[in-house]
């Protein structure tokens, strides 16, 4: 990232600082992301909106859904503090398989605490390393604002399950047929962006019914696009 200070003294050289950014680049369950120590950087929130938008472009730099910030804890109750962002540069209060993520980037940037608490926009999350598979796990915030109703139309036979927040906003459509053929980013845009969500709008998963479990695909805001996977959408899914 480079920025040209103010040349003083009528000089028409161009002057120019260099800012190097250490990154990690991780993923979880296939959602990738940027993510940097920001106890060392400091960014504040517009630097971290344009750092996103800039380093998640998949065409001319490194590519990610988001961009993940490890910040000091803002509280006496947690040991760091999350800051995300999604793709596009806006804010995003929780991002699941981002969260598993920053565990590990955090214990592995020295914080020595095996089931760290942290703090982010959407509360409190709590995390616990499972020994047999050494795989992180996070508890977040309790569902709310669960509501069956007032959904706009699926498209494709999609019928609405329901609307709640699970640490972002997610809307839940049924799918009667193979969801393989659904054109998830053409009605996941089209319901992300009706009138009935604003101003936030909602992540949109798509499930389909099978005898043992089911199955998602889901388009998330900030993203505007398909994701791998979506932990928050897979809450959203279960509790609807």
């Amino acid at each position: 990232m480079r920025e040209t200070p103010k040349v003083e003294g009528g000089s028409d050289v161009d002057q120019r600082r260099e800012l190097v950014v250490e990154f990690t680049k991780m993923e979880g369950a296939g959602n990738d992301f940027v993510v940097i120590d920001n106890r060392f950087y400091r960014f504040g929130a517009s630097e971290l909106s344009a750092l996103a938008k800039m380093l998640c472009d998949r065409r001319r730099m490194i590519g990610g859904d988001g961009l993940l910030a490890l910040d000091a804890p803002d509280s006496a109750d947690t040991h760091f503090r999350m800051r995300y962002y999604n793709a596009d540069g806006t804010l995003g209060s929780m991002c699941g398989n981002g969260a598993r993520c920053l565990v590990a980037f955090a214990r592995e940037s020295g914080i020595e605490r095996e089931n760290p608490s942290f703090g982010s926009d959407a509360g409190q999350v709590d995390s616990y390393l499972d020994h047999g598979t050494g795989d992180i796990g996070v508890v977040l915030p309790a569902p709310r604002d669960f509501r069956p109703d007032g959904l706009p139309p699926g498209g494709g036979g999609a019928t609405p399950v329901g609307y709640i927040w699970t640490g972002t906003e997610h809307v839940v459509y049924e799918v009667p047929g193979i969801l393989a053929d659904l054109a998830v980013t053409e009605l996941g845009r089209a319901i992300r962006e009706d009138p009935l969500l604003a101003p936030s709008g909602a992540n949109v998963n798509f499930v389909q019914r099978l005898a043992d479990g089911v199955l998602v695909r889901t388009y998330e805001k900030g993203v505007e696009a398909e994701t791998l996977a979506c932990g928050t959408g897979a809450i959203a899914v279960a509790v609807c």
